[in-house]
């Protein structure tokens, strides 16, 4: 475990139900007068855009709508949200619905500043500039976009999912309400739950833990393990909603400093070749890698037991 560690994390984060009202004094306090809205056709559909939209036309702030993002997001969705940024001369990014979404606006801040091919950029500290002030709204329990460095892209030509990690990834704000996943269908819930479930035990368990990652990992892993089958089983209970986001928050933080592992290196070639649902590929290699890795760190996946529910033996 590291002794010296350095922590980032988004710099604020508005965490409670109805916080998505703040949306527009939050982009306003950033100078943003201008922002493109990014997300996605279902969040469109179920009306959580239009109430962004709102907040922030009565902050005073004009809106450009993108909201064409997709599920495992290609290469060519980020390059036409960028143009809709440029085209609209947008100067800020304000992004709500799951992973795909919030991923999509990172990139499309950082490419309306920064010279294109997005391509250029795969891998780590390649971005050379800040992008545009970013807020990001998350509408599932899950990726933890919202708190971390990284975005994700689909390479179709290659078959391949790729990342984005920069610092100037970071969002400037996270508005997380839980009332915006009400919503979220129980397939999804359970998926994109347990991709944080998976966040929190990868890095709990990472050879890059620091004792604060290692306190928010676990912390992350008994609420999640203990909120997910409500939320899936009932998903108006606003209660489990709440703990839910909490956890994925939880996770996102400690994996954005710590790192994940095998389970998610073996699961990104299931979503670029199969495109299997990222978090369903995540639950499936999860029990192969902690057989694999429990050897080398037999004590750090016994103590996540009790936070997993697990009864102590012997």
């Amino acid at each position: 475990m590291d002794q010296n560690w350095i922590f980032r994390t988004t710099p604020r984060i508005v965490f409670g139900c109805g916080s998505v009202g703040q949306a527009g004094t939050e982009a306003k306090a950033l100078g943003i007068s201008r922002a493109l809205l990014v997300t996605d056709p279902g969040v469109k559909a179920a009306g959580i855009s239009g109430t962004v939209e709102k907040a922030l036309l009565s902050a005073g702030i004009e809106v450009v709508v993108y909201d064409a993002v997709e599920p495992d997001p290609r290469i060519e969705v980020v390059e036409k949200c960028a143009s809709s940024a440029r085209d609209g001369k947008c100067d800020g990014v304000v992004a709500v619905g799951g992973g795909s979404a919030l991923d999509i606006g990172k990139l499309a801040a950082v490419m309306r500043t920064n010279e294109g091919p997005i391509g250029k950029y795969f891998g780590i500290d390649l971005v050379p500039s800040p992008g545009l002030p970013t807020v990001l709204l998350p509408t599932t329990s899950g990726t933890g976009s919202e708190v971390t460095p990284i975005a994700v892209l689909s390479d179709e030509g290659e078959h391949l999912k790729k990342g984005v990690v920069s610092p100037y990834l970071f969002p400037k704000v996270a508005i997380l309400d839980p009332g915006l996943t009400l919503g979220c269908p129980p397939g999804v819930t359970a998926a994109s739950g347990m991709d944080a479930l998976i966040h929190g035990i990868e890095s709990y368990t990472s050879i890059h833990a620091s004792r604060f990652t290692e306190f928010l990992a676990y912390k992350a892993v008994e609420t999640i393990a203990g909120s997910l089958r409500t939320a899936y089983a009932n998903g108006a209970d606003l209660e489990a909603r709440t703990r839910m986001m909490e956890g994925s928050l939880w996770a996102g933080m400690a994996f954005a400093n710590s790192g994940v592992a095998a389970v998610h290196a073996f699961a990104y070639p299931l979503g670029g070749e199969y495109h299997v649902p990222h978090g369903i590929a995540n639950t499936v290699m999860l029990p192969y890698v902690m057989r694999f890795n429990m050897v080398g760190s037999l004590k750090r996946y016994a103590d996540l037991g009790p936070a997993l529910g697990a009864a102590e033996c012997g």
